[in-house]
């Protein structure tokens, strides 16, 4: 989570209020990090944390997808801001799916 923090804060976003949610609750079983926070302006982000050594491809994307679909069942709200960190080679047509369904690649 400290990695996730520092990250964020040397550009600038600073949270009230931050809450990891395990895989498993959401019923996944990817090695996934995935975070709930909330902005000083009262704003909901979904903060997912990627770590592998594999590229990451179209088909990721859409599983990615649907774990946030799961997360917003889950904290039963929409999240107004969506961010992945990823740790791994990333597909340029992977890469352009992420920015169009309005994910911030960090």
């Amino acid at each position: 989570m400290q990695m996730v923090v520092d990250s964020l804060r040397k550009k600038g976003k600073i949270y009230k209020k931050m809450l990891e949610i395990t895989p498993k609750e959401l019923g996944v079983r990817n090695k996934i990090k995935i975070y709930k926070a909330t902005d000083q302006t009262g704003y909901f982000w979904a903060i997912f944390a990627v770590s592998q050594k594999s590229r990451i491809l179209m088909k990721d994307v859409h599983k990615f997808q649907e774990i946030y679909v799961k997360l917003t069942v889950f904290c039963e709200h929409n999240f107004k801001h969506k961010i992945i960190f990823i740790d791994a080679p990333l597909c340029s047509k992977a890469k352009l799916a992420f920015k169009e369904a309005g994910w911030k690649i960090q």
